[in-house]
């Protein structure tokens, strides 16, 4: 079709390739939703979920630590889970653009606008 019309034959692919990248990419940010991740603290005394988009969606805390003389440890041990689950969904985030990239010949480690 544009044989005769050098590099924008070239173009037209790569944007065709561009098209079908950012469809691949929304669809991608809708399936990080529906991924969960759980990160715990204390032993698996407190547990957080949370979607691989580092949205919280649940909170999961053993009876058994609530005693009024530890409530600082308490707290530090919702945060520790919290922020275990943040990083879980950040790196499970990675795994899962990296898998929809790896097929592109983009260099290792290529960080993409979203």
């Amino acid at each position: 079709m544009l044989k005769g019309l050098g590099g924008l034959g070239d173009m037209a692919k790569m944007m065709k390739a561009a098209q079908e990248m950012q469809g691949k990419m929304e669809q991608l940010q809708e399936d990080l939703t529906a991924i969960t991740v759980v990160g715990e603290s204390g032993a698996g005394l407190v547990k957080a979920t949370a979607t691989a988009k580092g949205e919280l969606t649940a909170l999961d805390v053993d009876p058994s630590i609530f005693n009024p003389e530890e409530k600082e440890v308490v707290e530090d041990l919702i945060l520790a889970a919290i922020k275990d689950a943040q990083a879980k969904a950040k790196e499970k985030s990675r795994e899962e653009v990296s898998k929809l990239t790896e097929g592109m010949g983009l260099p290792p480690g290529f960080k993409l606008p979203f």
